[in-house]
């Protein structure tokens, strides 16, 4: 929202706004990343083997996959015309996966006949 807003408005507080908060993003991506690495042989893998909930799991996993890969292209990558749908790529893999956390847990902790 504060890149947009940058655009309509020539204050330098967005631009400020926006470094602070692509910092904190990225910390807290980092974060993540080793809280995944922990999560595949503590859950993960206990899960797959026990046959419980693979299709959210598969799910999960692809889309944090999609958001490694397109975080990496973004900070790595400098092309102009890959660098929008990555963008967008992104923005929606995190909303995806945003919306299927609580339905994983969900489906996880249900009780099967």
């Amino acid at each position: 929202m504060a890149d947009w807003q940058k655009d309509i408005s020539s204050d330098e507080i967005w631009q400020q706004s926006i470094a602070y908060l692509l910092m904190v993003h990225g910390g807290t991506a980092m974060l993540m990343l080793l809280l995944l690495g922990a999560l595949i042989p503590v859950h993960l893998l206990r899960a797959w083997r026990s046959r419980k909930n693979r299709i959210s799991g598969s799910a999960m996993a692809t889309f944090n996959a999609i958001l490694i890969a397109t975080a990496f292209g973004l900070y790595y990558l400098g092309s102009e015309t890959l660098r929008p749908w990555m963008s967008w790529i992104h923005i929606a893999a995190g909303l995806s996966l945003a919306l299927l956390f609580p339905l994983h847990i969900y489906w996880g902790r249900r009780k099967l006949p």
